[in-house]
């Protein structure tokens, strides 16, 4: 658990780690050179239960501190938590029992009960309902590129998954969804508890929402270097892909891709505005005139709400199967 500034929060995710419906763990928690009190209320929790152990660092940031947790855990089952979240009773048990019964399992989740506003935060409110209707490997697998499908706070893992792909990874990009591509690119297994085990709480100060390296550009700059090279292995027709959707949006989007040689056969929309012109030598045509299943690979690039089911349903008419013929990656 990296802790940075949370002395007002950190007491409760600590007793909610203390109700589990098991007793054999520890939490390291490295206070991360707070400036405010999380350092004593640390040390305060340690006193009164020896499970808490708490780390003292100079301010390095959250994946130096996530990293010096991790190392300094004694677990072979190794879970993340957040400072600011609350893990429900039964967690760390449903978690465990998930990766006990099945030893191809790398890391699992759980679904998460949202803690924000859903009226302010709809967007966020939102993408947690989707996550957490990901929860078998091919669902997570398949879904990658559209969103985080395993919300960070919520996984355990195998520490021998950890020694075999690497650790949180540290750069201009969010380093918890760098660690979950990179690892189902090595070919670790996930799956999720079906049950709401972690309150997911969505306070302004959180570092998702204020740190450049979490925006939305930056996801887009990892997804698509992990995507094109998912391409290369899987798509029959490589380099070349159909982009469902025209809009400068979606394209600036995937201009990403050609940097890594991918080749965009044609743009594919609805809007008479856009159908019929051509970008940048590319054509835009109406969605109709989509090639038949079997003879091209399209990526579903629109982002807004709805229109993702919408174009798998369309394509789905065609016969085109996910992961096969077509993926969604916005």
């Amino acid at each position: 658990m990296p802790c940075f500034n949370c002395g007002d929060t950190v007491g409760r995710a600590l007793d909610s780690l203390l109700d589990q419906t098991v007793a054999d763990f520890e939490v390291v928690a490295v206070d991360d050179g707070s400036t405010d009190d999380t350092a004593e209320v640390l040390r305060v929790y340690a006193r009164k239960d020896d499970r808490i152990r708490p780390v003292f660092a100079e301010h390095g940031g959250v994946v130096a501190a996530a990293n010096t947790a991790i190392e300094a855990a004694n677990g072979e089952y190794v879970v993340r938590m957040d400072a600011d979240d609350e893990s429900l009773p039964g967690r760390l048990e449903r978690q465990a029992a998930l990766l006990d019964g099945d030893p191809a399992l790398g890391l699992v989740g759980c679904r998460v009960r949202f803690g924000g506003c859903r009226e302010n935060c709809a967007g966020y409110a939102h993408y947690v309902d989707w996550t957490n209707t990901l929860l078998d490997h091919e669902a997570i697998s398949l879904n990658r590129f559209v969103e985080f499908p395993v919300p960070n706070p919520s996984i355990m893992f195998r520490r021998s998954t950890l020694e075999e792909c690497g650790g949180y990874s540290d750069g201009d990009f969010p380093e918890d969804y760098e660690l979950l591509l990179r690892w189902l690119e090595h070919g670790v297994r996930m799956a999720k508890a079906d049950a709401e085990l972690l309150v997911w709480n969505d306070p302004p100060t959180r570092l998702s929402r204020n740190h450049p390296k979490y925006d939305v550009d930056a996801f887009y700059r990892i997804k698509t270097k992990y995507l094109a090279r998912w391409l290369e292995q899987n798509n029959p027709y490589h380099p070349v892909v159909h982009i469902f959707g025209a809009g400068r949006t979606t394209r600036k989007r995937a201009d990403l891709l050609q940097k890594y040689g991918i080749e965009f056969a044609a743009y594919y929309d609805l809007d008479p505005r856009k159908v019929g012109h051509i970008v940048h030598g590319i054509p835009v045509k109406h969605r109709e005139e989509a090639p038949e299943a079997g003879e091209c690979f399209c990526l579903s690039y629109v982002a807004s709400r709805g229109a993702r089911e919408d174009i798998a349903d369309f394509l789905h008419g065609l016969g085109y199967v996910l992961g096969r013929d077509f993926l969604p990656v916005a």
